[in-house]
């Protein structure tokens, strides 16, 4: 079973990393599948607090669960090394994200979305709550 739980985690780790489809698609799905989207700006090899957010709350089989059922989501990702350089077009994009929702530059910025865009709640820090309480924020 804990080989099982380690597959399933590595492939939406590849996912998430490998992140494909716009923001704006991201919409439209969320659109058509009835969910919220889950829109998070991190510094993924710079910002501790933003890699401890991936690890310790996107990564986990209770938020993934949760995730699936309810959430669409996109990381507008900020890395600083040219080793993790981002292609053109998403660098773009998540500038343009930035401009929009996070003109003041905080990392890790966590926001829950409608499908139109609008923000329904924001958290300008490293959730203090534990997975299944920052679950329960993002249902209500």
């Amino acid at each position: 079973m804990k080989k099982l739980i380690a597959i399933v985690l590595l492939l939406v780790n590849i996912g998430f990393a490998q992140q494909t489809e716009t923001f704006k698609q991201k919409l439209e799905t969320a659109k058509t599948e009835n969910k919220s989207v889950l829109l998070y700006f991190s510094g993924s090899d710079w910002c501790a607090p933003c890699v401890k957010f991936k690890k310790f709350i996107v990564n986990t089989p209770e938020f993934q669960t949760f995730a699936t059922e309810n959430l669409v989501i996109y990381n507008a990702d900020f890395p600083r090394l040219s080793k993790n350089k981002l292609a053109k077009e998403v660098e773009k994009e998540n500038e343009t994200l930035a401009d929009k929702y996070n003109s003041k530059g905080i990392f890790p910025l966590i926001l829950l979305l409608d499908a139109e865009g609008n923000v329904i709640k924001k958290w300008e820090e490293y959730p203090k709550e534990t997975v299944e309480e920052f679950i329960g924020k993002l249902k209500k």
